[in-house]
């Protein structure tokens, strides 16, 4: 079993962050190999990824997963039912300014690969961070 846990700053207030985060359909422009995710029924998300596993041909996967949006304290839970126990948070909080961010999260899942998980913790909030300051947002 392992915990990860990691955070960064971002340079945009806190509520912009997070609803930027809160919007499901915006998983694909900062999840490393999403390519879809459609919400539905209540908190349940459908995502399909793009993946190259070693043992099996490069291929998209569909699957289900869910999202609960927590206004109240800023904080974003998901998972995702299998094996593996994958479920995690995000949190915004205020960043050292009114204009910055403080964005942490943390996974628990039964896969062990350490230093795996924690970059891909890493690539994903690098992503966040780079979707969510891009001029366009």
């Amino acid at each position: 079993m392992g915990d990860y846990d990691n955070a960064i700053t971002v340079a945009v207030p806190p509520r912009r962050l997070f609803a930027y985060l809160a919007d499901v359909e915006n998983l694909p422009h900062y999840m490393p190999r999403l390519t879809a995710a459609q919400p539905h029924d209540g908190d349940r998300v459908t995502v399909t990824a793009h993946i190259d596993p070693e043992d099996a041909p490069e291929q998209d996967v569909t699957s289900e997963a869910w999202i609960r949006v927590l206004e109240e304290g800023r904080t974003l839970e998901w998972g995702a039912p299998g094996p593996n126990e994958y479920h995690g948070r995000l949190h915004v909080g205020r960043g050292e300014s009114a204009d910055t961010s403080r964005l942490s999260v943390e996974l628990h899942t039964a896969r062990t690969e350490g230093e795996q998980v924690d970059e891909g913790l890493r690539e994903a909030l690098r992503g966040i961070k780079a979707a969510v300051e891009a001029p366009e947002h």
